[in-house]
């Protein structure tokens, strides 16, 4: 027994002697620790920025009434205002507004956030701090839609000098109308504005100005959209009276969008222009080609409406006409127009066959030479039709005045074969076959590219 308990104060005597030293290690790291903790606190040390207890009470928050604008009572407090756009997202002339992402910032000086300095640097915050003191408040006239950016936080910076001055700053997404006049659609140029105003204060508690006048407003150089060109930002200020409330400071963010227009060229003007010019084709085809004259007509007439259809679709219901519709309407009247063409080449045709038809029957004979055969020639004949002729003798014709298309001519059997009689035949149905188109085809020709020619030289005048 003595040999065991000796042997247990034994194992307890090592025991205690490792703890023991293992402490004294801890003690040791943690003293150096502490030592190179100091060190690097003397050699970055700031003054502005040594706690000193809660920022509140470095700030004196607690001991002022922040509800209260700064000089409460006094004259207005100047707020000046700068704008970075980042990013211009979109322009819907449906809705009629645009999408504006931008970095808006605000100086002003509250004498209550001064604080000792030595250096004069200034101390950072981010938007904790910004529910407890005063802020401008500042608002997007005429905006649909707006938030701070909270990813990964609240977007919102404050930065406070010892003197008091303080900047503002926060990212800011925002929706806001925008009035189009799209009169000279697709040739327009659109002028939006973003404006900024206190919603509270008067003119006489809070004065909003720009800061450094047009400097005051940035744009970055990536910013493009894809139908707009960006031609110019500039910024402007002016009083803004409600009958109810006063005069406010409002500040305004002008900028001017010119459309790109060959997207229309090629989406709108020319299928248009296309069509028109496949209606002309028309003229050109035989006058009794009855189904390919028509279904030409009534294809190009369907196409027309639905181009300006898909047109329509895509723009607000305005209640004045664009220049885009004149276009459209017109190319529209043009095609329909050649489609009543053929409507009056066929009337005029039936009229004209009713006329011959009266001929023939007021001409039944051949003026007693027998065996003759009474025939009626027009542009259908072919060369081999007209050999086919060379057996007869030509009689009789009604006069050129009373058959400007069609000829009845009465042809009377010969036993004898005349070559010559045969060659004179032969040009005279040759020349009826030249002339297998009705006059109204043939003014058509020329009228219509050249009136259309005509409206193309003034609409781009003056829409251009």
């Amino acid at each position: 027994m003595p040999y065991f308990a000796k042997l247990l104060l034994l194992i307890f005597c090592l025991v205690l002697l490792v703890e023991s030293r293992k402490h004294r290690r801890r003690r040791w790291t943690s003293h150096l620790d502490v030592q190179r903790a100091s060190h690097i606190f003397k050699r970055n040390r700031d003054l502005t920025k040594a706690w000193k207890g809660k920022t509140e009470q470095l700030l004196r928050v607690n001991e002022h009434d922040f509800t209260m604008r700064p000089a409460f009572g006094g004259p207005a407090i100047p707020v000046g205002v700068d704008v970075q756009v980042e990013s211009l997202d979109s322009i819907s002339e449906v809705d009629m507004d645009f999408t504006m992402t931008l970095y808006l910032r605000h100086y002003w000086k509250d004498e209550r956030l001064s604080f000792p300095s030595t250096n004069n640097k200034s101390m950072t915050f981010d938007g904790r701090l910004v529910k407890k003191i005063w802020v401008p408040d500042v608002f997007f006239v005429h905006s649909k839609r707006s938030f701070i950016h909270d990813t990964t936080t609240d977007n919102i910076m404050l930065r406070v000098f010892p003197d008091g001055h303080v900047l503002y700053s926060m990212r800011v997404t925002v929706t806001a109308m925008c009035n189009m006049d799209f009169s000279h659609f697709p040739l327009d140029s659109q002028t939006c504005s973003l404006e900024l105003e206190s919603y509270a204060y008067t003119d006489e508690d809070l004065m909003l100005y720009w800061k450094n006048g047009n400097e005051s407003l940035k744009t970055d150089e990536k910013i493009s959209l894809s139908q707009f060109l960006i031609q110019k930002f500039h910024t402007t200020s002016r009083l803004a009276f409600y009958s109810s409330t006063g005069w406010y400071n409002r500040l305004y963010i002008n900028f001017t969008l010119r459309r790109h227009i060959f997207f229309f060229l090629l989406q709108t003007y020319f299928p248009a222009t296309l069509m028109v010019m496949l209606s002309w084709v028309s003229f050109w085809i035989d006058r009794r080609a009855v189904p390919a004259r028509v279904s030409l007509g009534i294809t190009t007439v369907l196409t027309m409406s639905t181009i300006i259809t898909g047109v329509n679709a895509s723009m607000p219901r305005v209640s004045y006409i664009k220049a885009v519709d004149i276009y459209l309407w017109v190319s529209f009247v043009f095609v329909f127009l050649s489609v009543l063409e053929y409507a009056a080449v066929n009337y005029l045709t039936t009229v004209q066959e009713r006329k011959e038809r009266k001929l023939r029957e007021r001409f039944p004979c051949s003026c007693g030479i027998p065996h003759s055969k009474t025939m009626m020639l027009d542009g259908n004949y072919s060369e081999s039709d007209a050999n086919s002729l060379a057996g007869y003798t030509r009689n009789q014709m009604v006069p050129e005045e009373e058959k400007p298309e069609k000829m009845v001519v009465h042809l009377a059997m010969s036993n004898e074969s005349n070559s010559s009689r045969k060659r004179g035949l032969k040009s005279h149905v040759g020349l009826r076959i030249i002339q297998n188109t009705h006059a109204i085809d043939k003014y058509s020709r020329l009228i219509f590219p050249g009136t259309y020619i005509f409206f193309n030289l003034i609409y781009w005048s003056v829409f251009s």
